[in-house]
């Protein structure tokens, strides 16, 4: 199927075969395609191309370095490493393989190496702490066997015990011995 600037150039190039003026090719595109007809100078310039003998439709070739990160070797290397330690950063294979960090992004996006979820590890105290919680649930549904019909579970957000400042407040340095009224302009 052609793209819809590829289908504008057909048009255009057989309003050529036809021997219509550039002028009339653009505002019969126009007409047609309305809003998202192609700009008036790519008209002009296809509608030249066209007349000069050119029988392609499709773009040019831009000119410019090919990518040579993203051969098959580095995308062979990049999935080894992770396949080894999925824990390390973007940065660190990057570094590894000296290659941009971006490519590594778009190799690991594009081939779907992905890495597993690895949890934080947990403070002795946050895992009695947990420890603790799961033995007084566990107690709570032996004493009442309809306490689970009242958990409510949601998703894990932040929350905060104290007041964060607004954009005001922020904007202030503050002294130690200083208060805010002290502060304020």
């Amino acid at each position: 199927m052609l793209s819809f600037y590829a289908e504008q150039r057909v048009s255009a190039k057989f309003c050529v075969k036809l021997g219509k003026f550039v002028t009339e090719t653009y505002d019969l595109l126009k007409k047609f395609y309305g809003d998202e007809c192609l700009p008036r100078t790519q008209v002009f310039e296809w509608f030249k191309r066209f007349k000069e003998g050119r029988e392609e439709i499709g773009d040019d070739q831009c000119p410019g370095r090919t990518s040579t990160s993203e051969i098959d070797a580095n995308i062979e290397k990049v999935g080894e490493i992770v396949r080894q330690n999925r824990r390390l950063s973007i940065r660190a294979v990057a570094e590894f393989i000296n290659i941009t960090k971006e490519t590594v992004r778009q190799i690991l996006h594009k081939k779907k190496v992905c890495s597993e979820m690895v949890p934080r590890l947990l403070t002795p105290e946050q895992k009695e702490i947990r420890m603790n919680i799961c033995a007084d649930i566990l107690q709570n549904t032996e004493n009442d066997p309809n306490f689970l019909e009242n958990v409510i579970t949601c998703n894990e957000s932040w929350f905060f015990q104290y007041d964060p400042e607004n954009k005001h407040q922020s904007m202030h340095w503050k002294a130690k011995e200083s208060t805010a009224e002290q502060i304020q302009i």
